[in-house]
């Protein structure tokens, strides 16, 4: 099986405040869960897309002094890595069954079970979205709220199982390298910042596209094996309880999904925002458009972004505990219907 052979970019990797890795056994092999913040605090749990991690997932995000000042007061952060996309890792056995999505869902089940932790928060990404929202419907009693950011949903169609059988046959003789490697940029970001012929590539997608050189091919054929291989969620989101919010970007090639989605949810607990000229990777190429919607999102839970000299205690993670207007998607200062996040700046 192909891999990549580009020289290791660790620069990048360094710079995200200094968290604590550990190693988690699961029933359906090891991961890796990076860790940040007070571990007292209520847990927020991220998974990436395919062939990410949380450092070319969710760096951007974090790197939002706002965003970073209302998550990490509020929540200590838990990042799961999908199994082999970690730095530096080896290229899994061929001999290790590929994982259903099902398989993965359990193993964010094995995660909360190895920290001792309750119910959750969760943050995911595409691919990553799909395993929580899974999870959530397969542990309800175990996730508080949902920020989805491109979410799929539904079983794949026609045409996005065939183009990733074609990205399989590429992954499994050439790794992350050329046409893949142009394709999954395709899948991250509008063309706005990958630029052409009269602009150059944003600083974003070269990082990106840098990280990409380390993935082992094998690695990411196993995860994006298992997503193409996932189910319909439609009839178990109506079940669901939870609040959600969903971000998805206009360009983002799951726009469709993310929409479906919140048409199926609990019109009461749940609210979409569209991020006008942006992919589906709206953490990295637009992370300040999800400041506002995500801190009405959290105020629901008692959850606010500290003032600068603030060092009040935590608030408690209780979504019962509050008056029941603050449920409504108005309440969130977002609607169900899409918010345009830019506006343009020609008179």
């Amino acid at each position: 099986m192909g891999d990549s052979s580009g020289s290791v970019s660790i620069d990048v990797e360094r710079i995200f405040f200094g968290g604590k890795e550990h190693r988690v056994r699961t029933r359906h092999g090891p991961l890796s869960v990076s860790v940040y913040g007070d571990e007292d605090k209520p847990a927020l749990i991220t998974y990436p897309d395919v062939a990410l991690n949380h450092m070319s997932c969710f760096q951007g995000l974090f790197f939002c002094p706002e965003a970073a000042s209302l998550l990490l007061h509020n929540f200590c952060v838990y990042h799961i890595t999908p199994q082999g996309h970690e730095l530096g890792a080896a290229p899994i056995s061929s001999d290790v069954p590929v994982p259903s999505v099902d398989d993965l869902a359990d193993q964010v089940a094995d995660v909360l079970d190895f920290f001792s932790l309750g119910a959750v928060m969760c943050l995911g990404v595409t691919a990553g979205a799909y395993v929580l929202t899974l999870f959530a419907t397969k542990y309800r009693e175990r996730v508080l709220g949902l920020m989805l950011v491109s979410p799929l949903c539904k079983a794949p169609s026609w045409s996005e199982w065939l183009y990733n059988k074609v990205l399989l046959n590429l992954l499994y003789y050439y790794g992350t390298r050329g046409l893949v490697k142009e394709s999954l940029l395709q899948r991250y970001f509008s063309m706005e910042v990958r630029g052409n012929r009269q602009d150059p590539e944003s600083d974003i997608v070269q990082a990106c596209r840098s990280l990409l050189e380390e993935r082992q091919g094998a690695n990411v054929w196993r995860f994006l094996q298992a997503i193409n291989r996932r189910h319909d969620l439609t009839e178990s989101l109506m079940k669901l309880q939870c609040r959600t919010l969903i971000f998805v970007g206009e360009n983002s090639q799951f726009h469709a999904d993310a929409v479906h989605m919140t048409t199926k949810l609990d019109q009461r607990y749940c609210a979409l925002v569209e991020v006008q000229a942006c992919g589906s990777l709206v953490t990295e190429e637009q992370p300040h458009a999800m400041l506002i919607p995500m801190e009405y999102f959290l105020m629901g839970y008692g959850l606010y972004r500290p003032p600068q000299q603030d060092t009040s205690p935590r608030s408690t993670l209780n979504p019962f505990c509050i008056s029941p207007e603050l449920l409504s998607p108005e309440s969130m200062g977002v609607k169900l219907k899409p918010i345009k996040t830019r506006i343009s700046l020609n008179v």
